[in-house]
């Protein structure tokens, strides 16, 4: 446990942190889940769907929670299903 004033700070603050990219993630996650059940049910809204996984992807990369290359497999994944 820290006893400087800044070294508990910091440790609060990447805990704040930790936290909302958790659930970023997390969102990430739902959103390509979403786009996979949509392409895999054959539904209506599926290019709707897999457009907004794939933005939310790109939005996560640019924002560094996840890396560039990971964002386009995901991408690419998601537009292989798609097709």
């Amino acid at each position: 446990m820290p006893n400087v004033k800044s070294a508990k700070k910091r440790v609060k603050v990447i805990a704040a942190k930790t936290a909302l990219n958790k659930a970023k993630k997390s969102n990430l996650k739902t959103m390509i889940k979403k786009a996979d059940l949509a392409v895999a049910a054959n539904a209506e809204n599926k290019e709707e769907a897999v457009r907004e996984a794939i933005k939310t992807v790109d939005r996560a990369a640019a924002k560094g929670l996840i890396h560039k290359n990971n964002a386009a497999r995901k991408k690419s994944a998601l537009a292989q299903k798609l097709n």
